[in-house]
């Protein structure tokens, strides 16, 4: 029995989640489809439908467009959300990359607590997804290309129509009598999938009619056999990591596959909400970082997130630079001390110090007494010994009296004078990291 082109939107958006619903509306076919589709749901309009319309201010004709949407929803009787957004269009990867990046980043920080947004890819995006993968070497991950669901922001992002074919859309557009916008650029085949859809697939469905479907089936098996080895991953991300969520065992690591190591630390990088670890960070690590002395310092960095090896474990982290060597400033304690990072040092329980401190950068040389000792120690020895990572050393704080002795160290160490003080006042120095 054939099915008509609306049953088969209607049957994807069966599954319609019981959240408020967004649709990302850019005013072209698919959108307009997909959001004329749930305005004639009464169940979709209860749950508090509405539109929302990135302004990425590219095209000569994006204020039109802009107002193409608004009444279309006002004619529909449907909230709008119209957000003008910056495209970075020096990004290096293309206007279409930096747009799409700008247009997701609005929808994480503007979805609403529980809401779904809902986006119009279908099948053919899904096929033009995975052949653009297959070009750039992707694995299962890449290969599995668009998911139909994903965390967004403080929702939770859906694409539906995924396996129904772009046709189907357009003969809903005509037997409505709908109106939509034409973006010329989606005409220039300088631009990856631009070339692939105009000149590419037609070519392919020449000789392959149903390539479209094959290569969204082919998109949808990796996406299964992604979702099993993810339950693995997970499994052997937990046996590797250690006490600290930012650091894994470097030597349980080197006892898994290379494969597997390599997906485990790409599932350690993104839960640590890092940008995602490149092909050359993993071959770095394998190469530089598993298996570098215990004493060293190795260290891989990117997008502004770098991954240390030191002792038996993987630190990662984003980069914070070290206090300037001539960073000080005087301090009592009667009030929060603002670190050049934007992290505070706090005395709490007390109302001011004894008398009042420096606080200053480590310069090298410095010596503490501990509680308990009679003698000084070496500062670098100390941190060593209570195991603080070197990045982290050249970050700490350091207060010292008018005379030069050397008090505390962050929220790390205290000597046994500053020991006493704060023992007898119920006193105690807090470090908020910035």
């Amino acid at each position: 029995m054939l099915v008509s082109n609306s049953d088969a939107i209607a049957a994807a958006l069966r599954e319609l989640p019981a959240t408020p619903l967004c649709v990302g509306y850019s005013g072209g076919l698919d959108s307009s489809v997909l959001l004329h589709a749930l305005a004639a749901s009464p169940r979709a309009r209860r749950q508090g439908l509405r539109a929302w319309h990135v302004h990425h201010g590219l095209h000569a004709q994006a204020d039109d467009w802009a107002r193409h949407c608004q009444e279309f929803c006002r004619s529909n009787e449907l909230e709008l959300t119209v957000s003008r957004v910056s495209v970075a269009r020096d990004a290096g990867d293309g206007p279409e990359a930096a747009a799409r990046r700008a247009r997701h980043a609005a929808f994480e920080a503007g979805l609403g607590i529980g809401e779904t947004l809902i986006l119009a890819h279908h099948r053919d995006d899904q096929a033009e997804t995975l052949l653009l993968r297959l070009l750039r070497g992707s694995g299962s991950t890449g290969l599995a290309s668009m998911t139909p669901w994903r965390a967004c922001g403080e929702g939770r992002l859906w694409r539906p129509l995924l396996s129904v074919p772009r046709a189907a859309l357009l003969a809903y557009a005509h037997s409505h009598g709908l109106r939509w916008i034409d973006d010329p650029s989606n005409d220039d085949d300088r631009y990856d999938r631009n070339f692939l859809r105009n000149r590419v697939m037609p070519l392919l469905r020449e000789r392959w009619p149903q390539a479209d479907a094959s290569f969204a089936l082919s998109a949808r098996l990796a996406g299964e056999s992604e979702r099993l080895l993810e339950e693995e991953d997970a499994l052997a991300l937990a046996a590797v990591r250690s006490l600290d969520p930012q650091a894994l065992s470097r030597a349980a690591l080197r006892k898994l596959p290379v494969a597997r190591r390599a997906r485990v630390l790409r599932r350690w990088i993104t839960g640590l909400g890092l940008p995602p670890l490149p092909t050359q960070g993993v071959i770095q690590i394998e190469s530089q970082l598993l298996d570098a002395r215990a004493d060293a310092e190795a260290e891989f960095a990117w997008q502004g997130a770098v991954v240390h090896a030191w002792r038996d474990l993987l630190h990662a982290q984003m980069h914070k630079p070290p206090l300037a060597e001539d960073w000080q400033t005087p301090w009592d304690g009667r009030a929060p001390l603002a670190l050049p990072d934007g992290g505070e040092w706090r005395l709490e329980g007390a109302d001011a110090f004894d008398a009042p401190g420096v606080a200053h950068a480590r310069r090298g040389g410095e010596r503490i007494v501990l509680p308990g000792r009679a003698h000084g120690h070496m500062l670098r020895k100390v941190l060593q010994d209570l195991g603080v990572p070197p990045w982290e050393r050249r970050r700490l704080p350091l207060l010292s009296s008018a005379q030069g002795e050397l008090l505390a160290v962050g929220d790390v160490a205290v000597s046994a004078r500053m020991d006493a003080w704060l023992r007898g006042c119920g006193g105690r120095l807090t470090l908020l990291g910035g």
